[in-house]
């Protein structure tokens, strides 16, 4: 059986949703090809040779271009039997299917697409579905085949400093999340359950990608403390085996909150930054987010970060049915005053909430009664504020952003924002209360492909 595995956009990742079923559909028999058109061209001669292709779709841009690749697809290979597998693939079943999809695969994939390799090796390319569509069973794991991968100085890089840039690898410790944040794409495939991936699998796997130059590593775990007793030993394990190499890792701040006391042992053993959700510093909004944290606690974190040394990366929702004018500026003169304008990637002042099937925001009532039909082309239900000036900030801050890109200046794109929300408003905009300095700022760590969905 020749698979090709496909993934299309993984935020500069080299992707780990092909290089782990990789190796278990190797294992299986199958002869497996990866192709990442996030910085490969369509290649043809595989294509037309493949016997099942597989899009993987870990995210909401990562399947809109894939849907745009499959007429290219389907041209070149009319006869494959075309499968999408990840998170975004339950919950775009009927759209996936109706573009010519015969299996969708979510949750824990990598079972599933052995199952389908082996079901089509007997009933051919026609038979039906007969793995579940969503998967939470514990499954066994291998170290992740990268073989077949574009080389890691294809992918994002971490910049330390001007002169300091480091190739990047990236793995997962964890997938899915205990939590229920009613915005999170992950909630109605895992619906508040996680998975571990086996210690040595991830130290395996991180060992190779140091073999291959990688000198940073990003965890990709929604949550990487929903585990503890797994993350602790896990870096502690890997500090020792590679004391000079560095790494990332996302937590919730209601975790950083409830788990402050581990945070040193991160910062000691390589951590150099923490990306983490804040979403918002209204409290209505972290409360229509189900959110389990507060401003105040947000601003403790901050606080806590500083003293220990961390670098905190927040990531926001800037841009929802309950933002006002008022609080978006609110938002901006909290991040002067937290001195964290240099954290801030541009492109997440002009995030704007995203609701897609099975989004736990249509829970509330004034999600019901704001959006309007499910937008296929889009993959999310269509809403329009009902504050059109928000609206039109939105676009302005959007292009504010689209053109600064990712190694822009910080306080730059600050200020452009800055100038435009407060025109917004029809306020004239004060200059920046820009927090004073002693000495040198040290530069703030950040990987060269922002993130975003």
């Amino acid at each position: 059986m020749r698979v090709l595995l496909l993934s299309t956009y993984e935020l500069g990742r080299q992707p780990f949703g092909l290089a782990s079923p990789a190796a278990r559909l190797t294992q299986a028999g199958a002869t497996v090809r990866c192709l990442d058109l996030a910085v490969q061209a369509l290649d043809a001669q595989a294509i037309a040779a493949a016997d099942l292709i597989a899009f993987y779709v870990p995210m909401h841009t990562a399947t809109r271009l894939a849907a745009r690749a499959l007429t290219s697809v389907k041209q070149l290979n009319p006869t494959a039997h075309l499968c999408f597998y990840g998170l975004y693939a339950p919950v775009n079943e009927a759209f996936l299917r109706s573009l010519g999809a015969g299996t969708i695969l979510g949750g824990e994939f990598e079972d599933g697409l052995v199952a389908l390799v082996k079901r089509l090796a007997t009933a051919g390319a026609a038979s039906a579905q007969e793995e579940p569509v969503i998967s939470l069973a514990r499954q066994p794991f291998l170290a992740p085949d990268r073989r077949g991968l574009p080389g890691l100085e294809r992918y994002a890089k971490l910049i330390m400093g001007p002169d300091d840039h480091r190739l990047v690898g990236y793995t997962e410790a964890t997938r899915g999340c205990k939590h229920l944040c009613r915005h999170c794409p992950i909630v109605p495939v895992y619906n508040g359950r996680f998975r571990v991936v086996p210690r040595e699998v991830v130290l395996e796997d991180i060992a190779r990608q140091v073999a291959a130059g990688a000198q940073h590593i990003t965890f990709g775990d929604p949550d990487f403390l929903n585990g503890p007793r797994q993350a602790l030993p896990l870096v502690d394990a890997l500090h020792a085996r590679f004391p000079a190499l560095t790494y990332d890792v996302t937590v919730k701040i209601e975790h950083l909150v409830r788990h402050a006391e581990l945070l040193p042992a991160l910062r000691d053993t390589g951590c150099v930054f923490v990306t983490s959700a804040v979403e918002a510093v209204d409290d209505l909004i972290l409360e229509k987010f189900d959110k389990r944290h507060t401003r105040a606690e947000f601003e403790a974190v901050v606080r806590r970060f500083r003293t220990l040394g961390l670098t905190l990366n927040p990531t926001f929702v800037t841009f929802t049915p309950w933002t006002t004018l008022d609080g978006y500026l609110d938002l901006l003169r909290t991040l002067v005053e937290l001195d964290l304008v240099a954290n801030v990637a541009p492109v997440q002042y002009a995030i704007r909430l995203l609701i897609p099937a099975g989004s736990r925001l249509l829970e509330l009532p004034d999600v019901q009664a704001l959006v309007g039909p499910f937008d296929e082309q889009a993959l999310s239900y269509t809403w329009v504020h009902p504050d059109s000036r928000v609206d039109k900030l939105y676009a302005v801050v959007r292009r504010i952003a689209t053109a600064a890109g990712a190694h822009a200046d910080r306080r730059t794109v600050f200020a452009q924002v800055w100038e435009a929300a407060h025109a917004a408003a029809g306020l004239a905009a004060p200059a920046p209360a820009w927090q004073p300095h002693d000495g040198a700022q040290t530069p703030v760590p950040f990987l060269s492909e922002a993130w975003f969905c």
